[in-house]
């Protein structure tokens, strides 16, 4: 049996309906089940819930859970990872940070939640996620309020460039590498992902002048875009409504971008689709029309 944790959202829930669309014997973990919703109760904040949640489960996909300060998502992997041992789990399935983004602040609790699974008595596979595309998309458009008035896109962006991908992509990978293993359970054979560690970048990238392109796509009039001053950028996420630590994981990567050091690496991701991963910027005008259609009164 496969348990997906975190499959309330947008990631596991998308692998979870994968393997059921595959006919795979899947449950779904997640921190507040509603009732009747036949989830079972996997919050990593109380891990005495994760002895029943876990139970019975062979194949464990550990869908990051982020969203916190560090030592916040440090403690809940360590409780997922503890958890797993005790329950019998044979084979965890990680998604985590593509290496591409090792310069990042949110790089540390990925990496370090690598070393604690590579330490521990289970079989693993790291799936190294690229960045979503909504992820720049989200953070460009926090601090272009102006694009839309001036046709001008402005962001401490230099000229860098970072590779983004389709959470769809990641989640079809996921469910495949999940589904094998578990197929390689059930015959007494060690699978082929044991012990492998799978970089998952997009193949196309985004910077600044590829999201003017798709704000111009999605408004239908020209925007262009300027780099801004990095300084000015701390006070603009914090009127965005951002958290602190993500004010600083925020503008980590606008640093990064600026720098140039996001460049893509060689990605495993078109041999494990079996097809190429869907277009960077077609990923970008989704997000730019969603976030717009957001942050838009009705």
């Amino acid at each position: 049996m496969i348990l997906v944790t975190g499959a309330s959202g947008a990631l596991g829930g998308l692998i979870h309906a994968n393997l059921a669309a595959a006919g795979a014997e899947v449950l779904a973990g997640t921190h507040s089940p509603g009732p009747g919703s036949g989830r079972r109760r996997t919050d990593f904040d109380d891990p005495r819930s994760l002895a029943e949640g876990f139970a019975g489960a062979e194949v464990v996909v550990l869908v990051s859970a982020g969203y916190a300060e560090d030592d916040v998502v440090l403690a809940r992997h360590r409780a997922a990872i503890d958890a797993a041992v005790r329950a019998g789990v044979r084979h965890v399935v990680y998604t985590s940070l593509a290496g591409s983004g090792d310069p990042l602040t949110i790089a540390l609790p990925h990496r370090w939640t690598e070393a604690a699974l590579a330490d521990a008595p289970l079989d693993v596979t790291v799936l190294r996620n690229g960045l979503y595309a909504e992820v720049p998309t989200a953070l460009g458009l926090a601090t272009a309020s102006a694009a839309v008035a001036t046709g001008v896109f402005r962001a401490p962006w230099g000229t860098g460039t970072v590779p983004v991908v389709s959470r769809e992509d990641l989640a079809e990978v996921a469910a495949s590498v999940a589904r094998e293993v578990q197929e390689s359970i059930t015959a007494g054979q060690q699978s082929r992902h044991t012990g492998r560690t799978y970089e998952l970048d997009g193949t196309g990238t985004a910077g600044g002048e590829d999201l003017a392109a798709a704000l111009t796509e999605v408004l239908g009039t020209q925007v262009r875009y300027r780099t801004a001053p990095l300084g000015e950028t701390w006070a603009t996420l914090a009127e965005a409504g951002l958290a602190p630590y993500q004010v600083s994981h925020a503008v980590s990567f606008f640093s990064n971008l600026n720098a140039g050091t996001l460049a893509a690496r060689p990605s495993d991701l078109p041999a494990l689709l079996g097809r190429q991963p869907r277009p960077a910027f077609e990923l970008l005008v989704d997000a730019v029309r969603a976030g717009l259609r957001q942050s838009s009164p009705t």
